[in-house]
C-alpha cells in the first residue's frame, strides 16, 4: 500500500521518514510518529488511514488508544504527588487506603503497587468488560482480593488493574482522578492532547483500532523466552482475559473510551506523547517549563524489578524484563541503545520512551494491532532508522 505521509522533519532525519513510509509495505494501516532530540521536535509524521476500510485519512489531529503506552504517562502523574511530598514510594498503600490491607496486602509499598508486585494481577469473580466502567466495584473487588502471590517475592504484569491500583491512590490521596491531575498538572501547562477519560465530543477524532485477525498480511509470530510454565497460566488468564477485550467491539466503544482506566485506555497522539518524554529526557524541564524535580524523577524511574540482577521471569507473560515505580525500563535493547531509557509499551505496537543520554524521546502509535514477529517490529525498525541519524 502507498500512502501520504505528512508532517513535519528536520532534514536530517529524512531516512527516518523513509522507514516510517516503508511501514505500508507491511501490515500498517494508520500511524503517527514523533521525535524530540535535544528538547526540540525533530520528527513529527503522520499517514494512513483511521479505519478498517481505508476510507478516512489518519489526520493531525487524530487520536488513538494506546494501550498501556498509557501507563507510562500515568506513572509520570503520580510521580507528581512524590514531588509534592504528598506521599513516598516506600510507604505502605493501606495508609492512604485502609481497606486495601484486607488478605494479607496490609505491608504493601506503593513502590511494589507501581512495579506490578503486589498480586494483584487480577481479581478471583469473573469478569464482564462491562464491570471495567465501574470505578467502585473494581477497587472494592481489588481490596479485598487475596493476591495471586505473596507480594514483594515477584513480579507479574497487571494489564488492566494497575490503572485501578494507581487511579484510586491518587483519588485517596488528592480527592480527585488520576485523569483531572493529568489535565491539571501536565496536559494543559505543556499543551498535550492526551486523555484518560476522553470527553464525548474528541471521540470523532479517534482512530478505529484492527485487531491483528484483521491485519492485511500473515504475520508469523515469534514465541518470546518463556518460563517453564505455560504460556496461558493462571496469571496471565487473570491478568489479560478475565474480561478478553477486543479492540474493536470492546476498545473502540463510547463506554470505553468514555471510561478512566490509566492502565490501558489513554487517547492521544504521537507529539503529545513525545514531548511529554523529551521533558523527561531533559531532567523534567522542557524550554523553560518545569512539571517535577530532577530528583523526583530519579526515584520514579529507579529500578524496582530487575531482571539483569535476579534473572526472574515475569509470572504473567513469562519474558525477562526491568521495571520501575510505573516505566519498564531499558533492557535488550527495547529503547534502542541507550542505558538509561525508560518508557512502556502498549498492546499491537505502540511505544513511547525516554533516553536521557542522547537527550532524546520517541512515540509511535498505530491502528494495525500486530504482535512481535520473527522479523524486526514497527516500533524497532523506527527506533534503528532514529538512532542511525543521532549517530551520523
Amino acid at each position: 500500500m502507498e500512502v501520504d505521509i505528512e508532517g513535519q522533519i528536520d532534514s536530517r532525519f529524512e531516512s527516518v521518514k523513509k522507514a516510517f513510509a516503508d511501514l505500508w509495505t507491511d501490515i500498517e494501516v494508520g500511524a503517527a510518529l514523533a521525535v524530540y532530540w535535544r528538547g526540540e521536535p525533530v520528527v513529527d509524521l503522520f499517514g494512513g488511514f483511521t479505519d478498517r476500510e481505508l476510507e478516512h485519512h489518519w489526520r493531525e489531529d487524530t487520536l488513538v488508544n494506546v494501550y498501556s503506552v498509557t501507563k507510562g504517562l500515568a506513572a509520570f502523574t503520580f510521580a507528581l504527588l512524590i514531588d509534592d511530598g504528598d506521599v513516598r514510594y516506600e510507604d505502605k498503600v493501606a495508609d492512604y487506603w485502609p481497606e486495601f490491607a484486607a488478605n494479607g496486602k496490609d505491608q504493601v509499598t506503593i513502590a511494589q503497587l507501581l512495579s506490578h508486585q503486589s498480586g494483584l494481577c487480577g481479581v478471583d469473580e469473573t469478569l464482564k468488560v462491562a464491570d471495567l466502567y465501574e470505578w467502585p466495584k473494581m477497587v472494592r473487588l481489588l481490596a479485598k482480593q487475596q493476591p495471586f502471590w505473596t507480594p514483594g517475592t515477584a513480579s507479574g504484569y497487571h494489564a488492566v488493574t494497575w490503572g485501578y491500583l494507581v487511579g484510586e491512590l491518587v483519588w485517596r490521596i488528592k480527592g480527585m482522578t488520576l485523569g483531572q491531575l493529568f489535565q491539571d498538572r501536565v496536559a494543559k501547562p505543556l499543551g498535550l492532547e492526551f486523555y484518560l477519560g476522553l470527553p464525548a465530543a474528541e471521540h470523532g477524532r479517534c482512530a478505529t483500532l484492527i485487531g491483528p485477525n484483521h491485519a492485511r498480511g500473515v504475520v508469523q509470530v515469534s514465541r518470546a523466552k518463556r518460563s517453564p510454565s505455560e504460556p496461558h497460566n493462571k496469571y496471565f488468564e487473570a491478568s489479560l482475559l478475565n474480561p478478553a477485550i477486543s479492540p474493536f467491539k470492546d476498545a473502540c466503544s463510547k463506554e470505553w473510551r468514555l471510561a478512566e482506566i490509566a492502565a490501558s485506555n489513554g487517547h492521544g497522539d504521537a507529539r503529545s506523547i513525545a514531548k511529554l518524554y523529551a521533558l523527561m529526557a531533559a531532567g523534567g524541564e522542557l524550554n523553560g517549563t518545569r512539571l517535577i524535580g530532577s530528583k523526583t524523577l530519579a526515584l520514579a524511574v529507579a529500578p524496582e524489578v530487575d531482571a539483569e540482577i535476579e534473572h526472574t521471569f515475569d509470572l504473567v507473560t513469562g519474558t525477562q524484563i526491568r521495571r520501575s515505580s510505573g516505566f519498564i525500563l531499558s533492557h535488550g535493547g527495547n529503547y534502542g541503545p541507550g542505558k538509561n531509557s525508560f518508557g512502556h509499551a502498549g498492546a499491537g505496537g505502540s511505544m513511547a520512551f525516554a533516553d536521557p543520554d542522547s537527550e532524546l524521546s520517541f512515540c509511535y502509535v498505530m491502528n494495525q494491532m500486530q504482535p512481535d514477529s520473527q522479523v524486526e517490529n514497527r516500533a524497532a525498525r523506527l527506533i534503528n532508522a532514529t538512532y542511525h541519524c543521532i549517530k551520523a
